[in-house]
């Protein structure tokens, strides 16, 4: 999907239809987009996943994946992680305003709503206005106030700098699918936490 696609119900139209550090920011219309990250910026081992809220595998590898990566190799130190978000669709940018909204220090928290409810919230059948309000819902429960979520989802100028950001990050790396890892530089497809193991422990062992 090209980026007018992607911006023709983001940013206005979603109004009516619906503390870590970043690796990279990019300025568009005077708008900072930051790489989301997790873990130890100084780590031997740098993880990049490329990822979009509207992927079925996406929300598996986050909620069988994560939690074990997290314990293991984030929070220890051990890694360093950085989150790319990947928009195939409006409802992915959607989603990902959304969990921008919470800044910084919330976002991961709501990014796992988002994957978690995955199913509940992303059907493509009911239109852009029931997923819009949808989203709505899951920010309601992550403690976003109803005018907190307006400002964000209805800010055309970060929506197309998310746009250009996320450009960007496709551009260095040739990612395939989604979830896409990027383990010091290596392109990986998705893979199991045992298999992910190994290929981390390889890294920290060289």
């Amino acid at each position: 999907m090209n980026r007018r696609n992607l911006l023709s119900l983001g940013a206005a139209g979603l109004a009516t239809a619906a503390a870590m550090p970043a690796l990279a920011q990019e300025a568009q219309n005077g708008v900072e987009v930051a790489d989301m990250t997790l873990g130890n910026p100084d780590a031997p081992v740098t993880l990049i996943e490329y990822a979009s809220f509207t992927c079925p595998h996406c929300a598996r590898f986050h909620s069988d994946v994560m939690p074990q990566l997290k314990a293991e190799y984030v929070d220890t130190g051990m890694i360093n992680f950085v989150y790319r978000e990947v928009y195939f669709d409006r409802p992915g940018l959607w989603a990902a305003m959304l969990a921008r909204c919470g800044g910084e220090m919330r976002y991961f928290a709501i990014a796992d709503m988002i994957y978690e409810k995955q199913r509940e919230w992303n059907v493509p059948s009911q239109g852009g206005a029931v997923i819009a309000n949808n989203l709505r819902t899951i920010g309601r429960a992550a403690g976003l106030g109803e005018a907190e979520m307006e400002a964000c989802l209805s800010d055309g100028d970060m929506a197309q700098a998310m746009v250009a950001h996320y450009e960007k990050n496709m551009a260095e790396y040739e990612i395939r699918g989604t979830p896409g890892l990027v383990i010091n530089g290596t392109v990986h497809g998705n893979m199991s936490f045992e298999q992910l193991k190994e290929q981390l422990d390889a890294q920290l062992e060289s």
